[in-house]
């Protein structure tokens, strides 16, 4: 559990005029990395070895990808498959959330394809028939894709229906509202801005507390056996 009164930032090789805060990096534990990427106007980001997943918390981003332009506001987003040669620089101030994870790929499977799009575009999806609660999948779901990035929304007073143990690993940020987040055996209070870090089988749960609904973006390992790329 991560508060922004604890976050340090710190520079990264190759990019210009953005400040980094590493929320969750293979150093912890983690099979993956979660940055938040603060840019001044005309800031860029450096290469990555990575796949890289980008979601515009505020301001406005430009992707150049194939040969093409897109703008990102906030809300926007985009899935860069490993290797792909892109360049992301900023039009104004803005922050990002950025996720990073080595490919895995899965026999017989194609390749990932570049993927961008705006999340208020995307379908809610109730979770377990629950209307307080609600799910939009920002990643494509498939054999090509080893991890998945979904916002969820609670109205107020709205809960997961159960305590979730499970071999997934999840980055958590907070973007709207707040509520108590059970992570092992204790109870946290959370709100926008703070950052969780749920390494496999930790046991959490989510409710949501005060007058406006609570959301996050959250990312989980998706797909892949856990012994590793077995054929299917």
């Amino acid at each position: 559990m991560q508060t922004p009164d604890t976050f340090i930032r710190t520079p990264l090789p190759g990019a210009k005029k953005v400040e980094f805060i590493i929320h969750v990096a293979p150093q912890l534990g983690a099979a993956f990395t979660q940055i938040t990427a603060e840019f001044t106007a005309g800031g860029a980001l450096g290469p990555t070895p990575a796949q890289r997943f980008i979601y515009v918390l505020e301001g406005k981003l430009k992707l150049k990808i194939d040969g093409k332009a897109h703008t990102l506001a906030a809300g926007g987003y985009a899935f860069l498959p490993q290797g792909a040669e892109h360049t992301i620089t900023s039009i104004s101030k803005a922050r990002a959330a950025i996720i990073e994870k080595i490919y895995q790929p899965q026999p017989g499977a194609s390749a990932p394809e570049i993927v961008i799009g705006e999340e208020s575009t995307i379908a809610e999806v109730k979770l377990m028939g629950d209307e307080g609660l609600r799910v939009r999948s920002l990643m494509p779901d498939g054999p090509p894709y080893d991890f998945a990035v979904n916002t969820m929304t609670y109205d107020p007073g709205a809960a997961l229906s159960m305590i979730e143990i499970h071999i997934m690993e999840h980055g958590l940020l907070m973007l709207e509202g707040g509520g108590i987040y059970r992570l092992g055996d204790a109870w946290y209070p959370v709100e926008a801005g703070d950052f969780i870090w749920m390494a496999p089988y930790c046991p959490q749960w989510f409710g949501a507390i005060g007058k406006k609904p609570a959301k996050y973006l959250i990312y989980k390992d998706w797909c892949r056996h856990p012994l590793g790329t077995v054929s299917a």
